[in-house]
């Protein structure tokens, strides 16, 4: 596929933040800190779902997934602003910026996915018990994986086709921290009305549908949980649910917020606020989260670490 048109630079200039120069050296403290709490957090919540035979189950192979999902997506921006921020020209090469844009949105639209899948497993463990293991077997899991996967990239590869054809006229300034779909719009010197309608036919295919699937799937739950005469039965099936609520609320509000409303209506430094919450402060918090609020998951700490660290034969 031919992504570049004649007016596409050799590189863009990520102003982010270059304004404001006062504001260089808190962001890149806070960067530095929530990337290295990302890695450390998503890592460790894969070696125990891996290690522990315990939690070789449905609901922590989507974890992992999304654990995975939520390292490649801060590495695809993360490592980049952080140079950028300690030099003077703030640039990024048209492959980069491409390749960029291609990996975030891909992962992002998996992660909607995956969460949506992740919220029918829990309905079918608390809502159909008996029919759990039936209906979540192995390859049903897998299935499910691979088609939020391939749809995820599907999905960028079509809008970051449409968003890259766009003239722009010779204009290399991106008011952003990295290369997105709403930024890279603003650049075009033609009109954007057509791509932002289909920009917004595919929001609510990726956001809204899924995130209505999850209301759907925790308001059966719900009820079913509210029928439950045990008072730690209740607590047990709302603290195992509560975490993917969070994780849930957090990452679909912000997304919402974004992609939803055009380009255009947006405003800059909101935006970028806002990219910066769904893009690297909420894969900072799943793994807390999870680990946090998860008894299981605490437990298997318990179990693998000391094996892991300090088990000598």
């Amino acid at each position: 596929m031919n992504w570049a048109n004649e007016s596409s630079p050799k590189e863009f200039i990520l102003l982010g933040f270059s304004d404001r120069p006062w504001l260089q050296m808190p962001l890149f403290v806070l960067l530095l800190i929530s990337y290295t709490v990302t890695i450390f957090g998503n890592v460790s919540i894969m070696m125990v779902c891996i290690l522990d035979p315990k939690l070789h189950t449905p609901m922590y192979f989507f974890l992992t997934n999304l654990s995975v999902l939520d390292l490649c997506y801060t590495t695809s921006t993360v490592p980049h602003m952080l140079i950028n921020i300690c030099r003077n020209r703030k640039t990024i090469s048209y492959g980069g910026c491409v390749a960029q844009l291609i990996i975030f949105l891909a992962l992002g639209a998996t992660e909607c996915l995956l969460l949506a899948v992740m919220s029918f497993d829990r309905y079918v463990a608390i809502c159909r018990p008996l029919h759990y293991v039936v209906i979540m077997n192995h390859w049903f899991c897998l299935r499910m994986v691979a088609l939020s996967w391939l749809t995820g990239f599907g999905n960028s590869v079509l809008l970051s086709s449409l968003t890259l054809h766009m003239p722009r006229c010779g204009h290399q300034e991106v008011d952003h921290f990295f290369c997105e779909v709403p930024a890279l719009l603003k650049l075009s010197c033609a009109d954007t009305k057509p791509i932002e309608a289909e920009l917004f036919f595919f929001s609510v295919l990726i956001l809204l549908i899924p995130v209505t699937l999850i209301l759907i799937s925790y308001s059966f739950i719900a009820q079913t949980v509210l029928r439950i005469r045990s008072a730690e039965g209740r607590r047990k099936a709302f603290r195992t649910c509560g975490s993917h609520m969070v994780v849930v609320s957090l990452f679909f509000g912000t997304a919402i917020y974004m992609y939803l409303p055009p380009p255009s209506s947006t405003s800059k430094d909101w935006g970028k606020r806002v990219s910066l919450f769904y893009g690297i402060i909420t894969p900072m918090l799943n793994p807390l989260i999870y680990s946090l609020r998860n008894k299981d998951i605490k437990e298997a700490f318990k179990r693998v670490m000391p094996i892991s660290l300090f088990y000598k034969k």
